[in-house]
């Protein structure tokens, strides 16, 4: 069985403050309520976003997203203002503390206290902003897909809620099988997204990604992609993946990160011309393009 390849383990550097309870804090001082239904219940949505020194990536774009997914979970969403104060505020105390060229904000919005059970409280949103250092995941790696299938008429269809367990335990099971994602299908049999990323796959000379109303989430990634013209949307049957020649996989942590294997479908030549040439499009395009930073 091939063994997914390990990310390199980051040097140990100070805890960065994190922003909670509109200040910045040290963060072993960083602290939430016990009946946070972002706890409790996983009552909250979240954005991880990349930044480097020349500023934070797509940040507009993520914010977008927040909103919407803050909407459908129906918690009351902060200024703009207020999140871009406090993403400045972590990010300068990040680059004054840290070596690292990158890093990645996790910004988080729960419903705030409530009662230890399903309903809600008086719904006091809690906004927490924490970085950490990191590295873009490039190399070609094995995804698994799971037996385990996205619900694409969910409630939380798209949204990007705190509520993991879902994506926790078929990560788990993909670690398992040698592969560092997990790749769901949906109750139609289609192909969705992985546990933390979207896919594209390559089929009869055609670069497609499920559309959204797969159940897939709306990823900053791939749209950004999709507008610069790589690829279209399509539903892909589980059952095309043996007549795909390509399969890479997108998010804010791999970019364009190339599959080697999907269970017994191998792509060894990874990256093939469809993988290598979004990658191009990626660096040269999109990543380059100053007006996508702030």
């Amino acid at each position: 069985m091939t063994t997914a390849p390990q990310l390199p383990v980051p040097t140990p550097q100070r805890p960065t403050p994190v922003w909670i309870h509109d200040r910045l804090v040290e963060a072993g001082e960083a602290t939430l309520a016990y009946d946070d239904h972002g706890i409790t219940v996983g009552d909250g949505v979240f954005e991880t976003i990349k930044f480097e020194e020349r500023g934070v990536f797509a940040l507009t774009q993520h914010l977008e997203r927040l909103g919407q997914s803050a909407r459908t979970m129906e918690i009351p969403l902060p200024e703009e203002a207020r999140i871009r104060d406090a993403v400045s505020a972590v990010t300068q105390s990040f680059w004054a503390e840290s070596d690292s060229s990158t890093g990645f904000l996790r910004i988080t919005l729960t419903a705030g206290p409530g009662p230890l059970g399903t309903p809600r409280g008086e719904l006091t949103p809690t906004l927490i902003v924490a970085v950490r250092p990191g590295t873009i995941r490039l190399e070609p790696t094995a995804v698994h897909l799971t037996t385990w299938t996205r619900n694409e008429r969910s409630a939380l269809a798209g949204v990007k809620s705190t509520s993991y367990g879902e994506n926790v335990i078929a990560l788990l099971d993909a670690t398992r099988h040698g592969c560092s994602e997990a790749i769901f299908a949906n109750t139609s049999g289609e192909l969705c997204e992985g546990t933390g990323s979207n896919v594209f796959v390559a089929i009869s000379d055609t670069l497609v990604t499920p559309p959204l109303s797969s159940g897939c989430l709306a990823g900053v990634t791939r749209q950004l992609l999709l507008d610069a013209g790589v690829g279209i949307e399509r539903s892909i049957a589980v059952s095309e993946l043996s007549e795909c020649t390509e399969m890479f996989l997108v998010s804010t942590g791999r970019e364009v990160q190339p599959v080697l294997r999907c269970d017994a479908v191998q792509f060894p030549f990874a990256p093939g011309p469809f993988t290598s040439s979004a990658r191009a499009t990626w660096l040269n395009d999109i990543v380059a393009d100053p007006s996508l930073y702030s």
